[in-house]
């Protein structure tokens, strides 16, 4: 069973910044060449994912913080996702 300080698998960062995933988290992960991963901070911890797996919940959320009004309109919606998107790609 795994716990939080059981890593799953190690990699060394090379010189030019860049890791190799081992093969037992690219098998549990579903991953292969040409797929792409996030890196997000949670909690001060790194989380690496697959990208563009979200919930309807995690959408939602990203689109509309809490206290927001249930029902939404089209309008509200692309708004909504526009946002998001800006947000999501604005340089730091």
């Amino acid at each position: 069973m795994y716990t939080e300080d059981m890593p799953i698998a190690e990699s060394k960062i090379t010189a030019q910044g860049q890791i190799s995933v081992p093969a037992a988290v690219r098998k549990r992960m579903g991953v292969g060449p040409g797929s792409v991963l996030e890196w997000v901070e949670v909690d001060g911890q790194l989380v690496v994912r697959k990208a563009g797996k979200r919930s309807f919940a995690d959408i939602h959320q990203a689109l509309f913080p809490a206290g927001a009004p249930a029902r939404k309109s089209v309008t509200d919606w692309k708004r909504g996702i526009e946002g998001a998107v800006r947000a999501r790609h604005a340089k730091h």
